[in-house]
Parts: structure tokens; sequence; C-alpha cells
């Protein structure tokens, strides 16, 4: 038997075939159990989970992130662009805001409506019931348009460039199986894979970064290091790609990021999406039900700190295999690349699983993989089942049984498969997958961040001024991406006095862009608020601490916390420092 292999073996599919039926019997059996405790039906406990360890939220949080667009379109970047996208990854510091500042937020909130919030209840109690909705909406519209059918379009290059499968098959099976996964598995079966698949996909990303590097530097992992600094440092026409900030106009990657501006460009994606986004949220409010306030707080903080240094890794894991792969490619070890071809760098990290690992261990790996593409599918599922069933169905059928919920949120996940796969077509004719995800979250990110800052630490900002701060900077955002789309990102060439007179609008780098939108609907929202009525004393005091919880907050934390917070802080600073 030939361990070196480069393609999948007997060996491999035989332990992928165990692997996942070993997995599918261990969440059976722990969704058993856990509705024998439950002894019925719960439509919370199928949307939100029960509490769990803190591990064990820090992992699902980590899972809920990790896509097939982190193994697909992070090593693809790398390979194409080095370390310029690390920004939106090396935010292990920004989900500490999200434990240290805006749990207690939302567990006092909890505790004023008596029940587990969904976002749009937040902003359904501090402004006004049209602006939850409007969440709701704009929530559900983006999980279907980049989150469900970007994954899966991921998912489907992946197979493909791993297992042989045509593309169609890889990303449809992807969508079918984690569709059944989660209609019967809710939030405890996405909990429990999570749990299952992260060890595995650290140590066989590891794995593959480190037998990549052994490779390219001839059995000397420090010597590949070197290897790959140095032919990385030569590509986009010898200005590097091992550098996050390129402020030389003439830098290839200047147009795209330019100068600084990308650290604050990515800062206000990652506060919208760590902080406010329902999916990785939901993670943290699941652990909110029927305990002592401080226990509460305690745990779901020490998630978020061991998901940071999660949040580390998928540099790591995924973006510098990238960049080895790319250094491999171009010293002859057997990888064909071609910076230039989109579907070339997207392959990378699947050519690397192929090229690098031994027979056996790609089966393994691969079953993280697999896992990692589900738990992550499927918690954008579960996101959009409670979305719709919180904050669309209950409040239009009271009294249902809890079953009956169950059954509707169920129903959604359906919905919300079958508009994903509509959507997939119309995706892939427009552009760089990668570059539109980014594009539609920067266009998303600064009303969110301008509605949620601005409730929860203004007592001046009215219930219209959020209404409206949401609502019009999501339609500006969605103006500036139709003229995205015709404009192809504001490289086109349009003539008329229309496109002469807006080339500010539609021409203007996409994080330059998103940072003025962000000050105009601060501005805006401030405005507003001279001329609407003041918040109810109710909903002033849902941002208002008082001295006993103030107590409660500090007795949640101790120095340990702190210490873990900083060691956090550092590493993210620490690799700053060397690749900048």
């Amino acid at each position: 038997m030939n361990w070196s292999a480069n393609e999948f073996i007997w060996l491999d599919w035989v332990v992928l075939a165990i692997g996942v039926i070993g997995i599918a019997w261990a969440i059976y059996r722990t969704i058993k159990k856990d509705k024998e405790k439950m002894k019925g039906a719960d439509s919370q406990d199928y949307l939100f989970g029960k509490g769990e360890p803190w591990y064990i939220i820090g992992a699902a949080i980590f899972a809920a992130n990790i896509g097939s667009e982190h193994l697909v379109g992070l090593a693809g970047t790398g390979a194409k662009d080095g370390v310029g996208m690390a920004h939106w990854e090396m935010q292990g510091w920004m989900i500490l805001i999200l434990g240290w500042l805006f749990v207690p937020f939302y567990q006092l909130l909890n505790n004023k409506l008596g029940k587990i919030i969904t976002m749009p209840d937040f902003l359904k109690f501090r402004y006004t019931q049209r602006t939850g909705s409007w969440l709701s909406i704009i929530t559900l519209i983006a999980y279907v348009l980049t989150k469900v059918s970007v994954t899966a379009f991921t998912g489907g290059i992946f197979f493909e460039y791993l297992l042989g499968l045509p593309f169609w098959y890889g990303a449809i099976g992807l969508i079918a199986i984690t569709a059944v996964f989660t209609v019967f598995g809710g939030m405890k079966g996405v909990m429990t894979l999570s749990a299952i698949q992260t060890p595995i996909l650290i140590i066989g990303s590891f794995l593959v970064l480190f037998l990549g590097l052994n490779m390219l530097g001839d059995g000397s992992i420090t010597e590949g290091w070197s290897q790959m600094m140095t032919v990385c440092n030569q590509a986009h026409n010898g200005f590097g790609t091992t550098h996050m900030f390129h402020t030389d106009p003439a830098d290839p990657m200047y147009p795209q990021f330019p100068g600084y501006v990308v650290f604050l460009g990515a800062s206000i994606i990652g506060f919208w999406y760590w902080c406010t986004d329902q999916h990785i949220v939901q993670r943290v409010l699941g652990q909110t039900k029927g305990e002592d306030n401080a226990k509460v707080i305690a745990r779901a903080r020490r998630g978020t700190i061991a998901a940071g240094y999660f949040k580390l890794l998928p540099v790591f894991m995924f973006l510098i295999p990238g960049m080895v792969a790319y250094a491999l490619a171009q010293k002859g070890y057997g990888i064909e690349m071609d910076i230039t071809n989109t579907h070339d760098t997207d392959g990378a990290f699947a050519m690397m699983v192929k090229n690098i690992l031994p027979a056996g261990v790609k089966g393994i790996v691969t079953i993280g993989f697999i896992c990692a593409l589900v738990a992550s599918l499927a918690a954008f599922f579960n996101s959009c089942a409670t979305l719709f069933t919180e904050d669309f169905y209950k409040p239009m059928k009271k009294g249902k049984s809890e079953s009956h919920y169950v059954m509707v949120g169920r129903i959604a996940t359906v919905v919300v498969v079958l508009l994903g796969l509509a959507w997939m077509p119309i995706m892939m004719g427009m552009g760089n997958l990668y570059s539109y995800l980014q594009d539609i979250q920067s266009l998303i990110a600064p009303a969110m961040v301008a509605v949620f800052t601005l409730g929860i630490f203004s007592k001046r900002i009215t219930p219209k001024a959020g209404e409206w701060g949401l609502i019009g900077g999501f339609l500006i955002g969605m103006i500036r991406l139709i003229t995205n789309v015709i404009t192809e990102s504001g490289k086109a060439t349009m003539d008329g006095a229309f496109w002469e007179y807006t080339s500010w609008f539609w021409q203007t780098n996409w994080l330059i862009f998103e940072c003025w939108l962000l000050v105009f609907i601060v501005i805006m929202m401030y405005i507003i608020s001279l001329f609407t009525p003041k918040p109810s004393a109710e909903q002033i005091a849902a941002i208002t601490f008082t001295n006993d919880y103030k107590k409660m907050i500090r007795e949640s934390w101790n120095a340990w916390d702190v210490i873990a917070t900083i060691g956090v802080v550092a590493l993210c600073a620490a690799f700053y420092a060397y690749f900048w």
C-alpha cells in the first residue's frame, strides 16, 4: 500500500465511513439522552440549547465561525494575497468584547423580559417593534444571500478538489445532509457536533501546516517557514504578501486594502459579527436558562475567552497553509497553482490535504472538515429558524404547544435551505466569492454597529432614531450593492451624467465607504433624536445597571479571567507585530 499516495485510497474511504457512522451514533445518543432529561419537546431548548460548560461554549462559537469559506476562501486568499485578509481572522480580542461587555446587557434584558432574548428582541425593547422586525428581515436576507449559499458553494469546491466529486454533487449533498441534521438535531446536535469536530479540525489542520513546512524545508519545519517567507516576499511584483498593512500606492494590494483603514474596516465587521449577530450570540444566550445570573455570566464570559484563544488558530490552520501551498507550487513540489486563477487558489487547502497527508490520516482529517461544514451550516439554519419562530410566528400564533413551535422552526429551516439553493446560481455569476462575501458584510455591518452601540451606551438616542438608523443604513448599503453589481465593484467604465455625478458613491474603496457609512448613520441618529420623542423610563432602565447588578457582575469574574483575557490580547498584538 502506498502510504504517501496523492489521492484518496481505500483506507481513507474506510476511515471516513467508520468515522461518519460513529459520529452519527454519538450525536443520536446525546440527543436521545437530552430529550429524556427534558421530558418532552421544548422550543427554547431546541432553538437555544441548554447550559453547557464554558469550554463547550467556546468550541461552539469557534465551530459556528469556521465554515467552508475558511477551508476554501481563507486558504485561497492566503495563497493569493498572503496575510492581507488576516485582519478578519485575528479577532480573538473582539470576541472578548462580547463576553465582558455585551453578555451582561443581554442577560439584564433576559431578566426584564423573562425569557431568552434574540437580537431582534433587544431592538424591539430598546427602540420600536418595527426596528426588531427589520433586523430579523435583514438577518434572514443576509443568511440566505451570504452564509448558506456561500458555505455550500465553497463546500462544493472543497469536495471537488479533495474527493473529485462534481461541484454540484458536493454543494447539494452538503446542504441536504445539513438540513436533515439540523431538523432532527436542533441546537443540542449542533453543540455536540461542534465539540466533536473542533479537536479533529485543529489537529488535522496543523498536521497540514507542519507537514507542508517540513516538505518545503526538505525535512526542517523552521527552514520551511523561512522558505515560505522568502517566496511570499517576492510575490506581487516584489511588494510581498507577508505584511498586513499595504501603504504604498504602487502595491498591487493597495487598491483593495488601502493603508491602515483596513484595520478599522475589519473591526467594524468584526464588532457586528461577534457582538450582535444572532448566529454567534445565540451560542452565548443559550446558556442563560434557569440559573443564577452571576454563574450564567461567568460561564458565558469564560466561553468567549476560550473562543478568543480558538480564534487565534484559523490563520495558522488555513491562511498560512495557503501561503505554504503557493510556495510549494513556486518551487515545483507537485502542486500546480496559478494565483491569477481564483479556482486554483480556492483549491489550495484541498490540494495540501491530498498531497501532504499520508493515507488514512486523509480520511480522519476529512471527517473533521465534514463536521465543520455541517456544524457551520447547521448553525446558520438553526439561527434562521430561531429568528422566524421567536420573532414572527410566536407573536402571531400565541398559545400553541411547544412541539408545534418546534415543527414551525423545522419548516423554516427547510425554507432557508431551498432559498439558499435558489440563490447559488445567481451568486456564482457575481465574480470573486470571497470579495463578494466581505463586500456584503461591509454594507450591513455599519447600521448594526451604530444601532446596537448607541442603543446600549447612549440614553439620548430615541426609538425612532434607532429605527431609521437601521432601516436607512441598510437601504444605503443595498443601493451600494446594486451599483457594485452593475459597475463590477467600481471597476467598470460607466458613461453618462448620472454615473459621473455619483462616482463618489460607487467608486469609493469598499473599506473607506464602510467607515463613512458608519459615521453618517451615527450622525443621522443623533439628529433624529433631537426631533423625536425620548425613550421611555422602562427602555432606559433596560440599559441601566443598578448597584446590585454591578455587584453581581463584579462577583462573576476573578483574577484568572483577567489573566486569560490579557493573554488573548497579547497574542493578537504579537501576530500584528510579526507581520506588520
